[in-house]
């Protein structure tokens, strides 16, 4: 099981937990503002979440597995958002990311991304891939203020919502 934690001033990135259905049901899973950009579809039952909740966790037996619960540490380590490699392109990691709406334009998820990008490039990763939706206006912001340059806009058909959406690619690079 991955038993990495990382942490900034204000958040600690940790292993999600089974206990944590409730929360991600409540805060951002069940919430269509929140999956309108992510590729799975909204979650409509809380056993959704912990079906969802139960492979992750399973996956933490894999070591290159990297999915982190983001916590809220001035809220009494609040569950407010998750942030994962949710594959990996030539070797490449790729990172995904979600908050709950509450959160949005504060900022967190740039510091969140910030903080996995170091880890994944103290590893020795040279480069990381980040994707978001055109239209998905906050999440390229955080992807440019990461350090991305975008290298291609594509169609992306997402097959669990059986859509086809434009797609901003980008690459993060390590710091010489």
């Amino acid at each position: 099981m991955m038993k990495l934690t990382l942490e900034t001033d204000r958040l600690r990135l940790r292993p999600f937990r089974l206990d944590d259905a409730e929360a991600m049901f409540t805060r951002w899973t069940s919430d269509d503002e929140v999956t309108k950009y992510l590729t799975w579809l909204t979650h409509t039952d809380i056993e959704q979440t912990r079906a969802l909740l139960a492979r992750w966790v399973a996956e933490y037996e894999q070591p290159e597995r990297l999915n982190f619960a983001i916590e809220l540490k001035e809220e009494g380590d609040r569950l407010i958002g998750g942030i994962d490699v949710v594959r990996y392109d030539e070797s490449m990691p790729v990172i995904g990311y979600n908050l709950t709406r509450a959160y949005w334009g504060r900022g967190i998820m740039t510091e969140a991304c910030r903080r996995v990008l170091d880890y994944l490039f103290s590893q020795g990763f040279e480069a990381v891939k980040i994707d978001a939706m055109v239209e998905n206006v906050g999440s390229n912001r955080v992807i440019q203020k990461c350090g991305g340059v975008l290298v291609a806009t594509e169609e992306d058909y997402q097959p669990l919502k059986d859509q086809t959406v434009l797609v901003n690619r980008y690459i993060v690079r390590a710091k010489e």
